[in-house]
């Protein structure tokens, strides 16, 4: 099942995204928990965030990853050191392991840009044994992204055409309060708990906030880039400005939130 999101280069989503990815991992794993000689999967690793953040727990015995871009399979695979990762593409929505494999699948910001998010998080029931857990967080698009919402807030000012897409940006799936809890609860999870975590978004300029966007990565960057030149100068100067706020280009911080769901594979019988 291909992912929604748009993937220009993996430089470029780490600029984009990469970076506050790693600052959620560790709290997204503290609420997944871990034990000493745990088999974990990462489902849609990226460029590999939550797979080497789990790598620095020493009693892990295994971490495997997958993700559906061999982009970003290609620069994950890059970086690994730790013999205990193995990283390959693959579906989440048809994991290519056995039932029972692990002690806990967790998943980061992956499930809202799986169309169909429920088999993934079925397909992560699945491969854990009795017992274990099921986990994953993604990003409250709507409520709780406040950088990002500015980009989309401004665009549909200037052009009516992107508002289905900043529709389609905040009401993606697993996105909405309970969404993400009751598919989980559907998908035979027991157990379950859905909280919100939150991390800073810190930015040194305007073009170290926009250069990604501008570069044509994300959903808002495929559309940017699509605009003619006019339109994409206007745009430009409009976001420029919603980011400067009256005051002087430089240092900027945003608060973003993201939801986090986890459960436990029920015993059988």
């Amino acid at each position: 099942m291909p992912s929604s999101f748009n993937v220009e280069s993996a430089d470029g989503y780490e600029q984009l995204m990469g970076r506050w990815s790693r600052r959620l991992a560790p709290m997204l794993i503290d609420f997944a928990g871990l034990a000493d000689g745990d088999h974990v999967i990462d489902v849609g690793c990226g460029t590999g965030s939550l797979a080497f953040t789990l790598a620095e727990r020493p009693g892990l015995r295994e971490i495997a990853a997958i993700d559906y871009s061999p982009v970003f399979v290609a620069a994950a695979q890059a970086r690994n050191t730790d013999p205990r990762i193995t990283i390959q593409q693959a579906d989440a929505c048809a994991l290519p392991f056995e039932n029972d494999r692990f002690d806990r699948a967790i998943s980061l910001l992956v499930l809202h840009f799986v169309p169909e998010a429920g088999k993934a998080v079925a397909e992560m029931a699945r491969v854990v044994r009795a017992g274990g857990v099921v986990a994953a967080a993604v990003w409250d698009h709507y409520g709780g992204m406040s950088g990002m919402r500015m980009m989309w807030d401004t665009v549909v000012m200037l052009d009516e055409n992107a508002l289905p897409l900043r529709r389609k940006y905040c009401f993606q799936p697993m996105m909405r309060p309970g969404e993400m809890k009751n598919s989980f609860i559907a998908r035979g999870l027991a157990d379950v708990e859905e909280t919100s975590l939150l991390i800073r978004m810190d930015y040194l300029s305007f073009d170290d906030y926009w250069q990604p966007i501008a570069a044509g990565e994300g959903p808002l960057g495929r559309y940017v880039a699509g605009l003619e030149p006019e339109k994409r100068k206007a745009v430009d100067a409009a976001v420029r400005a919603a980011y400067e706020a009256g005051e002087p280009d430089g240092p900027r911080s945003f608060a973003s939130v993201a939801w986090a769901c986890r459960g436990r594979v029920p015993e059988a019988g």
